[in-house]
Order: C-alpha cells, then structure tokens, then sequence
C-alpha cells in the first residue's frame, strides 16, 4: 500500500483503537491523536494493574500511555485494534 494510502486510512480512524505494524518488525497499539502527512501519532494503551471489582479497589481494565509518533512511511499494516480485543 503506498503512503497516501496510509495517511488517508489513518485520517478515516481518528480517535479510533488501531494496531499498526512497521517495516521494522514493531508492533502498535493504541488510539490515533493525530495525523499529519509524515507522521500518525498514537496513544498506546496499557494493561492497568488490578484484580477486577474489589480487590484494592482496582478495576482493572486498559489505560493510555503518552503519545508517540510513527512515520507514515514505515507502516506495513494497519487493523483495527477492536478486532484484536473482541
């Protein structure tokens, strides 16, 4: 897929849960913030800690993580995360 296809798949999934993989052999997860014509920038998301409903007080559950930047270049597959998760 070339790069204007990227950044155009990336456009249509802001705000949205994705799983990109790199040419690099990374993989990431996490929602899209932003999205510029060289980079799309994701807010990881993180396994939080805890045991479910009333342990400690924890819930449990998934968290975000600061937000990073990908470049449109290296991404080698995009997927919605949704279908990762259910």
């Amino acid at each position: 897929m070339s790069f204007g296809n990227y950044y155009q798949i990336c456009c249509r999934h802001h705000g949205r849960n994705v799983r990109i993989n790199d040419r690099y052999g990374r993989s990431h997860v996490g929602r899209i913030t932003r999205v510029t014509r060289s980079h799309v920038y994701i807010q990881p998301m993180r396994r939080r800690g805890g045991y479910g409903y009333g342990f400690y007080g924890g819930y449990g559950g998934f968290g975000y993580g600061p937000v990073y930047g990908v470049a449109l270049g290296a991404i080698t597959g995009l997927v919605l995360a949704s279908l990762f998760f259910w």
